[in-house]
């Protein structure tokens, strides 16, 4: 089952959310605004507002209305140049929210839990000319790491808010809080437009922010293309594509004509050295292999190979490109080939897949490739 579309909810209050090029003009301006995810994910509404709009006034109305954490969307860049420490070595949430220690601005507060107090950690945090040494930890702002391609590689609140405040030429930061109801459940769409009727303020969705930037920024280039012959599968039109975010080479193998309209059969796979080359770990070996001779078999078909931007032979599964278990480079790798319906091979058909209608993509079946050997 694929989840590449808006949900029915969604689609049925479509006249209540407004296009993300305004929702981006209100974030220039210094306006809150409501932020939704696929119900199929999170499926909750954040408060918004570009971080350097975020005084006394944008916080209180956050703890008082939206009742949330509140929290500080930053890039990697930023969180790297603060030196900020991530609160989890091994992130095990079940969205991999990226928290880093929490902080407080080390001067000019008082308790550091007042909104004024907040605001200024906020100021201080995202001010440029700052250091660590301006701030302390713990303290009552929660920051984020954003992921570096922003909702192009993870389709979550935290890159989203980062993405519209650079969209609107603004410092690439934001101040969000998760909608809560006074029975203390999470608002749902429909709460959420009853809420911004209430307070004036404008509904975006995170997909339609992934669909304008895929219309309008470019993560990977098309590098190279030779053909080449494997001993799973004999020849292969290999096809490299490299990430600008990253500098990293993709490898996509080709077999067939996949020009025509009819499904394509599709591996996508990351990269481990340990388990792919040496045979290690608790991940099966042949399913590379393996899935190269079903579609060789099949005489149609490609193989994405997406390596990880990572350094430690050892790593954790979490690191990296999630092929497109999450919005990202394999979907915009998958559309710049041309695909629009795949037919993915796996052996984990549970699997939700998340914003590929921005790139064109829709999985209309699946079929396994070790579990019928």
């Amino acid at each position: 089952m694929s989840f590449e579309t808006p949900g029915p909810v969604e689609a049925r209050l479509r006249d209540a959310i407004s296009p993300i090029e305004e929702i981006i003009d209100e974030a220039r301006k210094g306006r809150m605004y409501i932020l939704v995810d696929h119900e199929d994910r999170e499926n909750e509404g954040d408060l918004c507002i570009a971080a350097e709009f975020a005084d006394a006034a944008a916080i209180n109305f956050m703890a008082t209305h939206g009742r949330g954490l509140i929290c500080l969307p930053m890039t990697a860049d930023r969180i790297d140049r603060l030196g900020l420490p991530m609160m989890a070595v091994n992130n095990s949430s079940r969205h991999e929210t990226a928290f880093t220690v929490s902080i407080e601005a080390r001067e000019g507060v008082s308790t550091g839990i007042s909104a004024a107090d907040r605001a200024l950690t906020v100021a201080t945090a995202i001010n440029e000319q700052n250091t660590m040494a301006s701030l302390a930890t713990p303290g009552h702002i929660f920051p984020l790491r954003a992921k570096r391609g922003g909702v192009l590689v993870r389709a979550g609140h935290t890159e989203a808010a980062v993405d519209i405040s650079r969209l609107a030429g603004l410092n690439p930061s934001g101040v969000i809080c998760e909608i809560m109801k006074e029975d203390g459940t999470m608002a749902r769409l429909p709460d959420l437009v009853d809420f911004a009727e209430r307070h004036g303020m404008k509904i975006g969705t995170i997909s339609d922010l992934i669909s304008y930037r895929a219309r309008n920024d470019n993560l990977v280039d098309e590098t190279a293309r030779s053909t080449v012959t494997s001993e799973y599968g004999g020849d292969w039109e290999m096809r490299i594509f490299t990430d600008q975010t990253h500098g990293i080479e993709h490898v996509v193998l080709v077999k067939g004509d996949i020009s025509t309209p009819e499904p394509v059969l599709t591996r996508t796979h990351a990269l481990h050295e340990a388990s792919d080359v040496l045979g290690l770990g608790p991940k099966p070996t042949q399913e590379l292999p393996r899935a190269m001779e079903k579609i060789a078999a099949e005489g149609r078909g490609v193989v994405c190979l997406f390596r990880q931007p990572r350094n430690a032979l050892y790593a954790s599964d979490e690191d990296g490109v999630r092929t497109i278990k999450q919005t990202g480079l394999g979907a915009q790798i998958l559309s710049k080939m041309g695909l629009h319906e795949l037919i993915l091979l796996t052996d984990s058909p549970q699997t939700r897949y998340l914003g590929l209608d921005a790139y064109g993509l829709t999985i209309v079946g699946t079929r396994p490739i070790l579990k019928d050997a």
